[in-house]
């Protein structure tokens, strides 16, 4: 933004969960897959969501940490590789999932792991949309998502710039 405000987008644990439901309704069509890798840490939430929901039983993770003090994103780098057992086809009939793609920096890592596997993201913006195949929201770039495992209660400010209370 011109000021250098990000928006806020806060997501509530109903928001989310209607949202990841959403998800594995849009994904149930592309499938069917035998297995779930999701992306740690944000891709947990949703994995055990479309899990359920798919009735898949194989989760694998790859860990890969790329913000740092979770506002500034690094250098991507991966803590925990993909199984062989999963990863040994490409990831032919493999869904890999995570809660946002935002300037595709992981997305990049793990898609090269995974190149045949379905990409599923619940957000999206526009930087790392097209390194996805199925997405639920898109927000803008300058959109930060407050994500319900991350947040406590507290203060909102208004959203005008020169608001009083």
């Amino acid at each position: 933004m011109a000021d250098g405000r990000e928006k806020a987008f806060p997501v509530s644990w109903d928001q989310f969960h209607r949202d990841a439901r959403a998800l594995a309704w849009r994904l149930s069509a592309a499938g069917p897959f035998e297995a779930i890798v999701a992306v740690t840490r944000g891709g947990l939430v949703p994995a055990a969501i479309v899990a359920r929901e798919l009735e898949l039983r194989v989760i694998e993770t790859v860990c890969v940490a790329s913000y740092h003090n979770y506002k500034d994103q690094g250098g991507v780098k991966v803590l925990k590789s993909i199984g062989a057992d999963v990863a040994k086809s490409g990831g032919a009939r493999v869904l890999l999932l995570d809660d946002l793609v935002d300037t595709g920096a992981t997305a990049k890592v793990v898609r090269e792991m995974l190149p045949k596997a379905h990409f599923a993201t619940v957000y999206a913006k526009p930087l790392g949309r097209p390194l996805v195949d199925t997405f639920i929201t898109e927000v803008s770039q300058d959109t930060w998502i407050y994500f319900p495992w991350d947040m406590g209660l507290a203060f909102q400010p208004p959203i005008a710039k020169d608001a009083v209370g």
